[in-house]
């Protein structure tokens, strides 16, 4: 073998060696899969929770059919009912009274008895009327009983029923098989109407006075994003009759002008007398509408991961966390909501819930100036979207699945509509690094629990949130994105919007929502306690000649409620607190501190001939006594008739003695939405954020969340690189496993179908 081949196979040997030792040593850096660790916590009263669980869809079809064969009635399926029918428009939980429960959790009461209620539209009689029933118990339902004049103090006409859906496509069809054709030139040559390219979107409430149901509809592109793109026609629709052959069109509007109907307008375009704005046709995608990305996929985004598994834990409808552990639901019509919500095993909080979203237009156009949208009755959990991991929630959230039973007799089941995770928010809770006397440094990461639920009610998405803070402190949220509603831009629109493109004026409008906060702290039996500061004028002890302001504590207990209802522009103090009878170690009232994060204005003047209907949104903050026949500060029947209110929050507010008793505060938090450019293609989430925190106030000793497992300390003197010191040093090994990331799944194309 002569020396060139050694030294060939001696190199060849050399590179295999180095090969091998860098596999090996890649081997060894490679993460291995995660190791899933057991949450701490140990729930022993997981079935207590189920007392405010939502019904299983098997529970909702056993109340159909119950009604079905005990009313003496037809009831015909809701998505095929005409007015003039009697069906279900939809079925929840009856949540218990409060005592009842209270005595059932606390103490050795009985479960209460499940019972489910129904609201049916009874269209087939001599009085057209609309019915609440409770139906129980379940799961085999053996009787119902009518609730509707104990809730409501008398029958509930029938003009103020909630839309259904059907009744949309039936206003729909009626548009399209005898509306639109009797302005066939006008239609096909202004609008390009091919009998499938538009779409349209309805306005509310829906007339001027009790018993009105007169709707504006306003036509759009029907594109991707068809909210944006409106074509100038409106069509006023008088749907008042049980008859649908009695609809009719009680005027028509386009550009600027008013048409008693379209034959009028038909005839005025024939005949030259108008102004005609054509609109570009655009593409199916929806053009600057789309929201398809305009740029190339780059770098993925950053995700968080549990390194070692969720450190919370659901199971059926109750959720632990850390010291915190409360039971969820959705309601049809108000949404998400929280049940028995405790802190190191004491209850702070017996409900929190959304009761409302208003929205509140202005316009030169006559939908958009007469638009005063209640989402409730349109529904609030109806409506509640599947969501997208790694976008709506981390793509390693809890997803759990939702049903609900509204204008059908048949439940729907949405997948993944609801998600649980937790949240490091990427900053400190608390810290602190001594650079003076000592050296340390202190400091607990901002890691929360989030339950949230994303709502689409036509144009706008609500992501709403409740957050649970290791400090005792929890937060409700609301986000809104999704698309501005639009009017078409003519004559003096500028005054109500901007313009967001050729023809689109973005429309002014607002945003209120309420909660509903039944707070127990330190038991049912609460005060309502307001702190501030006042500068007190003194003269300097040790210098009388000079002069000192010097902030004071200021305290008053709030005795009434009218004491206790602040308007949209008033003071409130800025340390308002619900106070219990029992004491910290420092001698200090228990409590917990409301403080709302809002920047609402006006919500409509009180003169409004509708007003009462959304007078909840008076006020910024209002704490009465909780009664049983006060549940909600609103109501599905005041959209529909806004004129003479089901419920009007303003008659809770009668100030009655609010101290020692049991409380609820209303919350209303609200921001002004003016459409602009960078709302297209639709409107994102930042800087459109209101709510409220819920944060403890002498409650406690000291921070509870120094007894969170999460805090870092460590001195100068001390290895702070070693995992044992600090658990920081710990990371670069126990979180450098790989997740496990299941398949992206979605079934939101697909959710609608019937179980």
């Amino acid at each position: 073998m002569n020396l060139k081949t050694v030294l060939i196979l001696l190199g060849l040997a050399l590179a295999t060696i180095f090969a091998l030792v860098c596999v090996l040593l890649t081997r060894e850096r490679t993460p291995s899969p995660c190791q899933r660790l057991p949450p701490q916590q140990e729930d022993v009263e997981d079935s207590q929770s189920l007392v405010f669980a939502d019904l299983t869809a098997e529970e909702m079809s056993q109340v159909v059919r119950y009604l079905q064969g005990h009313l003496g009635v037809p009831l015909v399926e809701a998505s095929r009912a005409e007015p003039s029918d009697n069906c279900i428009a939809l079925v929840e939980l009856q949540v218990p009274a409060k005592a009842e429960v209270l005595r059932f959790l606390d103490g050795a009461g009985a479960r209460p008895p499940r019972e489910a209620l129904a609201v049916l539209y009874f269209g087939k009689q001599p009085e057209p009327n609309i019915t609440e029933l409770v139906v129980g118990p379940l799961p085999r339902p053996a009787y119902h009983r009518d609730v509707t004049v104990q809730k409501y103090g008398g029958r509930l006409p029938y003009h103020r029923r909630p839309t259904l859906a059907v009744e949309y496509k039936q206003i729909w069809g009626f548009l399209k098989s005898q509306v639109l054709p009797s302005a066939p030139a006008f239609m096909q040559q202004v609008l390009g109407y091919d009998g499938t390219n538009l779409a349209v979107v309805t306005a509310a409430p829906r007339g001027f006075q009790s018993g009105d149901r007169v709707t504006w509809f306003v036509l759009f592109q029907n594109v991707s994003g068809f909210f944006v793109h409106p074509v100038g026609l409106e069509v006023l629709v008088d749907h008042s009759s049980l008859d649908m052959s009695q609809w009719a069109v009680s005027r028509v509007f386009y550009n600027g002008q008013y048409y008693r109907d379209m034959a009028q307008l038909e005839s005025a375009y024939v005949q030259g007398r108008m102004s005609v704005e054509k609109v570009r046709k655009v593409p199916w995608d929806g053009d600057f509408s789309s929201m398809r990305p305009r740029a190339p996929r780059a770098a993925q985004f950053p995700m968080q991961f549990e390194p070692q598994g969720p450190r919370y834990s659901v199971r059926n409808n109750r959720v632990l966390f850390q010291a915190w552990s409360f039971a969820f639901g959705v309601s049809v019509s108000r949404g998400l909501r929280l049940f028995d919500i405790r802190h190191q095993g004491e209850r702070v909080a017996y409900e929190i819930s959304v009761q409302e979203a208003l929205s509140v237009y202005g316009s030169n156009c006559p939908a958009g100036m007469s638009t005063r949208y209640m989402d409730g009755s349109f529904g609030l959990g109806r409506y509640t979207s599947p969501l997208v991991p790694g976008v709506d929630c981390p793509y390693l959230a809890t997803y759990v699945d939702t049903h609900s039973l509204s204008d059908s007799l048949k439940p729907q089941k949405r997948k993944a509509s609801l998600c649980i995770f937790e949240h490091n928010l990427g900053s400190p809770l608390r810290r602190h690094y001594s650079n003076l006397q000592s050296l340390y440094y202190g400091g607990l990461v901002n890691s929360a629990l989030v339950v949230r639920s994303i709502v689409t009610v036509g144009n706008y998405d609500y992501v709403w949130d409740f957050i649970f803070y290791q400090n005792g402190a929890m937060e409700g949220k609301v986000q809104a994105t999704g698309y501005p509603s639009s009017s078409f831009l003519h004559g003096d629109g500028l005054r109500y919007g901007n313009r967001l493109w050729e023809h689109t004026l973005g429309t002014i409008h607002t945003h209120f929502v309420n909660y509903k906060v039944d707070l127990d702290v330190g038991g049912v039996k609460n005060s309502l306690v307001a702190h501030d500061m006042a500068f007190e004028v003194t003269r300097a002890p040790w210098s009388p000649e000079q002069q000192i302001e010097r902030p004071q504590l200021t305290k008053k207990v709030l005795d009434t409620e009218d004491q206790a209802a602040f308007r949209l522009h008033s003071k409130v103090p800025r340390y308002i607190y619900f106070a219990a009878n029992s004491k910290n170690k420092w001698g200090h009232q228990r409590g917990y501190r409301i403080q709302i994060t809002s920047f609402a204005g006006d919500h409509m003047p009180e003169a409004s001939s509708m007003e009462r209907a959304i007078s909840w949104a008076r006020y910024q903050l209002a704490v009465t006594r909780r009664k049983e026949e006060e549940p909600t500060s609103t109501s599905i029947y005041n959209q529909n008739d806004p004129w003479t209110p089901t419920v009007s929050f303003a008659d809770f507010i009668n100030n009655e003695t609010i101290t020692n008793e049991d409380l609820v505060a209303w919350i209303t938090a609200g921001f002004l939405h003016i459409p602009h450019s960078e709302d297209i293609p639709n409107t994102v989430t930042v800087g459109n954020s209101v709510g409220f925190l819920l944060r403890p106030y002498n409650y406690y000793d000291l921070d509870p969340s120094i007894y969170s497992h999460d805090g870092v300390f460590f001195t100068s003197e001390q290895d702070f690189t070693a995992c044992e010191i600090n658990p920081l040093a710990c990371l670069p090994k126990t979180a450098s496993c790989l997740p496990n990331f299941p398949p992206f799944t979605y079934d939101g194309f697909r959710n609608m179908s019937r179980l």
